[in-house]
């Protein structure tokens, strides 16, 4: 028996697409009636999005790991590269309509998609209390500067505002998540950029007195990388309605250089501040190299980057609870995900050091999404991103049905490069048992190359693109 999903389809008018209108689309493809836009809404959604605190952290702990200032530099702009494949990821977007983890049901099978669904939403949850705990420490802060130091409940009101700015825009969905991005990335880039003005020229460049080692090298890329692969489950999410014309080498570029430009700014300006003060506390120490009168608005960008992130973090989350077969729209779906967001903030905030354990575990997680993303992009390479769009919304049976709803190769592929990330990854909860022969460097990363490799030998015969209808 064939049966296709049952996400709320809208078709006509009832389903454009308007800032400040609840977006009626799921994962249901978009028809080519109401596509709009150009590949320039790829550059400001990712540019604002990436104008986040997280990378300012990311650029200081390269200096941490050992590295001088150019080294740490050098890393921050390779990693900023890597968002050329997540735009490149976004074509599969415009040819099929749908969401990033619908479309990997041709790498993986329907079922054999679930578990990778699985995690991603708890990776896009995890992601979005830690942006969300980092925004609120930053709003209470903010209040302590005006005087008002108000113990937990000036901390609950800094969560409540938070959450009420990220959950807003998520909610109305694409069209407004489009909008806040780019005129928020205006006013953040403002910032961001007067912040680099003001540390950069104090930064120390003069080499370190020891070299870091593989060791060194490794942990740096594997934190500046992490971030640019952790998207890569999401960028045919925000590509979806752009006409099926737009081009790959446009929405490669737009989506290339908003990341790129976002992250390396904000990657050198934490490098900079880390040859210069003590960044244990990022935001105490980045801070303590700002004049008094930038300190509120530098609180301020810390606040408005952990929005910017944390709202396409959490739209895609409802689009995930939709591929995991949620019953509800979009806007419903995407209720359970603040709930439990808002949940995992309040813990992080008033009950344990959670936040801690939280970025431990999000930084072991590289180990499934390394590898996923290797058989993915592999995939995409394959088929040339020409899917058979209706058979990816087909539950039983069907192109992307193989063997009981499992692919083989894909999920070979995936298991390949696990083990060679599990065996080669140096994280606080684990440690893999190569790490030490290979003078402790850190190749999680390289599960990427390993799982595509493999998925290209074992699939590279069968799998062709599809057909056009």
């Amino acid at each position: 028996m064939i049966g296709h999903e049952t996400t709320p389809v809208t078709t006509g008018t009832t389903g454009r697409d308007e800032v400040f209108r609840v977006e009626e689309h799921g994962i249901d493809p978009i028809p080519d009636a109401e596509r709009h836009g150009s590949a320039k809404d790829v550059f400001w959604l990712w540019f604002g999005s990436n104008l986040t605190f997280t990378y300012v952290i990311n650029g200081a702990l390269a200096v941490a790991f050992g590295l001088s200032f150019w080294q740490a530099t050098a890393v921050v702009v390779l990693g900023g590269l890597s968002f050329l494949a997540i735009g490149a990821a976004g074509l599969s977007g415009v040819r099929t309509g749908t969401a990033t983890l619908v479309i990997s049901r041709a790498a993986f099978g329907v079922r054999g998609n679930w578990p990778a669904g699985l995690l991603n939403w708890i990776v896009s949850i995890g992601y979005t209390v830690v942006n969300t705990v980092v925004g609120t420490l930053a709003l209470e802060a903010f209040f302590a500067d005006l005087g008002w130091h108000g113990g937990h409940l000036s901390r609950a009101l800094a969560l409540a505002v938070t959450l009420t700015l990220t959950f807003a825009v998520a909610l109305w969905g694409h069209a407004t998540v489009q909008f806040a991005e780019r005129w928020m990335a205006y006013v953040l880039a403002i910032g961001f950029a007067a912040l680099l003005v003001l540390v950069l020229p104090g930064a120390d460049t003069s080499a370190p007195s020891a070299a870091p080692g593989a060791a060194g090298w490794s942990i740096a890329f594997v934190v500046m990388l992490a971030g640019p692969f952790s998207y890569v489950p999401m960028p045919a999410d925000y590509t979806r309605y752009l006409p099926r014309t737009t081009s790959l080498k446009a929405v490669t570029l737009s989506g290339g250089l908003g990341g790129f430009l976002s992250s390396v700014a904000l990657g050198v300006a934490g490098v900079a501040a880390a040859t210069q003060a003590d960044m244990t506390d990022a935001v105490a120490g980045a801070a303590s190299l700002l004049p008094g009168w930038f300190q509120p608005l530098f609180l301020a960008l810390v606040l408005g980057g952990s929005v910017t992130n944390s709202i396409i973090t959490l739209y895609s989350s409802s689009l995930n609870l939709q591929v995991l077969g949620i019953p509800w729209s979009r806007a419903r779906a995407i209720v359970i995900s603040a709930a439990v967001t808002a949940a995992g903030s309040l813990g992080a905030l008033f009950l344990t050091d959670f936040t801690t354990s939280l970025l431990s575990f999000l930084s072991l997680l590289i180990i499934v999404f390394a590898p996923w993303a290797g058989v993915f992009l592999a995939d995409m390479v394959l088929r040339r991103c020409a899917y058979d769009s209706a058979a990816l919304h087909v539950r039983e049976g069907g192109a992307y049905w193989y063997r009981s709803g499992w692919h083989p190769a894909g999920l070979t592929a995936l298991t390949a490069g696990l083990l060679f990330s599990a065996l080669t990854c140096d994280s606080e909860l684990w440690t893999g048992p190569l790490v030490a022969p290979l003078g402790g460097a850190d190749l999680t990363l390289l599960g990427a190359v390993v799982s595509a490799l493999a998925y290209v030998l074992l699939a590279g015969r069968s799998v062709r693109p599809a057909r056009a209808a």
